[in-house]
């Protein structure tokens, strides 16, 4: 194909690159970041000088604070556990007496106070309350010493006792509430002896205690004319507890009740 140039035609020419000069970055003192790092250095230096002011001051507590945690160890090691091992050893006698008062047919009354108050040149409960203060063994004092004064007729000083004495254990916690419930019962506070049996239930669902005091709860609330209760509490015996000593007689319970 034939090429032909117009008259009078120029080529334009091509367009001059520019370099482009590289802009230095420079460093503005006055520029935020500068102001920034600024801070950061009066700041550092601020607290450098408050550390040197103070570090009598932060010694000292970071002493205390060591102190007091090597304090705590060395008691728990040399205060606690052997005031621990020595209140069981203790206690030993006490719970031997308390057993054999239970298995007793009679007069049992003389053991329980042995258990109470020692014998054969060991502590009773009591002594190991006194004693060992703060200790399991005094807690579980608390709880030994409360049965043995409801099983001797002293229902104001079963109480208190039980009041002293705290567990995680759910058939314990349902036995001191259900002891506390047969205390009140026997001065005539039916009402109170009623919230603790309750209590007692509600402790620990297992098939042993749980129909024992709602049971208790049936009685208390039928002597205080709670019919609807009563009959709520006979009935879950009937229903989920069939085969507990307290199903035996539920049926005629339950007829007093409706």
């Amino acid at each position: 194909m034939a090429t032909y140039n117009k008259r009078g035609y120029k080529a334009p020419k091509p367009e001059e690159v520019k370099e482009v000069e590289p802009v230095e970055e420079t460093f503005d003192d006055n520029s935020t970041t500068a102001e920034v790092f600024e801070s950061l250095d009066q700041g550092a230096s601020k607290t450098e000088e408050w550390v040197e002011k103070n570090q009598k001051i932060i010694f000292s507590l970071i002493g205390a604070i060591a102190v007091v945690t090597i304090g705590y160890l060395l008691y728990n090691k040399f205060v606690v556990t052997p005031n621990e091992e020595e209140a069981a050893n203790e206690m030993f006698q006490a719970q031997q007496y308390f057993t054999q008062a239970v298995d007793a047919q009679t007069a049992n009354d003389s053991l329980y106070n042995l258990s109470l108050n020692g014998g054969e040149g060991k502590l009773g409960f009591l002594g190991i309350i006194d004693n060992y203060s703060g200790t399991d063994a005094a807690n579980i004092a608390h709880y030994f010493a409360g049965m043995a004064y409801l099983n001797t007729g002293k229902y104001k000083e079963a109480v208190a006792q039980l009041d002293e004495f705290s567990t995680e254990d759910e058939v314990l916690k349902a036995m001191a509430f259900g002891a506390k419930g047969d205390a009140f019962v026997q001065v005539n506070q039916t009402e109170d002896a009623l919230e603790y049996y309750v209590k007692a239930a509600d402790a620990s669902k297992n098939d042993l205690t749980r129909p024992r005091f709602l049971f208790k709860a049936g009685q208390a609330a039928l002597t205080l004319n709670k019919k609807e209760d009563a009959l709520k509490y006979f009935q879950e015996i009937k229903d989920s507890y069939t085969a507990s000593p307290e199903a035996t007689s539920i049926d005629g319970y339950i007829a007093m009740s409706e």
